[in-house]
């Protein structure tokens, strides 16, 4: 289904991402928004803020690049560097369950930011060196397939249009953005593609057409803020109806993303079975072994009796 009606749409406060056309300029796009969703992965952690930005951007991004994807199993991302903030992970199923956490050191990005002074440090300074992976995992019967590029730039924006700029991927341009609104985290991405030349000579544009109209549509982007893109009283068609209204954009139906972490009590029971019985001794605490899934931060704990029963043959 698709419309162009300038105004409605779905929700602007809702967990979903949209994609949309301009035909006339030859672009495809997605617009994502994460509101409910953002906000309880990141409050479960009570992340500082620094550490809270980043991830937002990074669910964002992972949303929106999933959306783009036929697969069947798993899309993620992930950034490992020797900064502050050392480890960020965000994943995507094919039925739209995203998740994420970050692991770093409380030490380090308190000294980071007493040195920083006002404002957020850039990401060089809280990932440092280091890359960010992209991975699509459809089983155990599929070929697992990874892109890793450097983290090379300011933000994680730069870090996207430097893999883009590497890959003999279609022109694009990407816009994140995370904070709170109102006291809640919400998060926000929006992207857009130049459309293949077979696609673009179907809508009867000439390669100057194209160009000239790749140009227009960056620039439009270029216009978008972030306090639009995370305004959860702007829903997603009437920002897209603001960007691009001089050319007309088809917007398409939104596909919903929903909070969704495969931990479980069997799941880690079965990790548990697979530990040798002595080393468990080491994760014992008072009698009992607690494992701490790190991306709903829910505690699992497995009493002497439980895990006997675990263990027997």
């Amino acid at each position: 289904m698709d419309s162009k009606a300038p105004f409605g749409g779905s929700d602007g406060a809702a967990d979903a991402v949209e994609p949309f056309l301009v035909e006339a300029c030859g672009l495809r796009g997605r617009l994502l928004r994460l509101g409910p969703l953002v906000e309880t992965v990141l409050s479960r952690h009570a992340y500082p803020e620094a550490v809270a930005g980043r991830l937002g951007e990074l669910l964002a991004l992972a949303g929106l690049l999933s959306s783009m994807l036929k697969y069947e199993g798993v899309f993620s991302l992930q950034t490992r560097g020797d900064g502050p903030i050392s480890m960020m992970v965000s994943d995507v199923t094919a039925a739209g369950e995203l998740r994420g956490f970050a692991q770093f050191d409380a030490e380090r990005l308190e000294t980071l930011l007493d040195r920083a002074g006002p404002g957020t440090p850039s990401l060089p300074h809280l990932l440092g060196k280091g890359y960010l992976a992209f991975t699509v995992d459809q089983g155990v019967h599929s070929e697992r397939y990874q892109g890793i590029v450097e983290l090379n730039g300011a933000t994680l924006t730069d870090c996207v249009h430097h893999y883009f700029g590497q890959s003999e991927q279609l022109a694009t341009v990407v816009k994140l953005a995370a904070d709170r609104v109102e006291g809640q985290w919400r998060a926000g991405a929006i992207m857009l593609q130049r459309m293949p030349r077979e696609e673009a000579r179907a809508q009867d544009l000439s390669e100057e057409e194209a160009e000239e109209g790749w140009r227009r549509g960056c620039a439009f982007l270029g216009s978008c803020t972030e306090a639009e893109l995370l305004d959860p009283r702007l829903a997603p068609n009437r920002l897209l109806y603001r960007l691009f209204h001089e050319d007309g954009v088809r917007v398409f139906e939104p596909r919903p993303l929903t909070l969704g972490c495969r931990c479980s009590r069997d799941r880690v029971a079965r990790i548990l079975a697979s530990i040798p019985p002595a080393s468990l001794e080491d994760y014992k605490v008072d009698d009992a072994v607690v494992m701490t899934c790190q991306f709903c931060n829910i505690d699992y704990r497995f009493d002497e009796i439980e895990l006997a029963e675990i263990l027997a043959p």
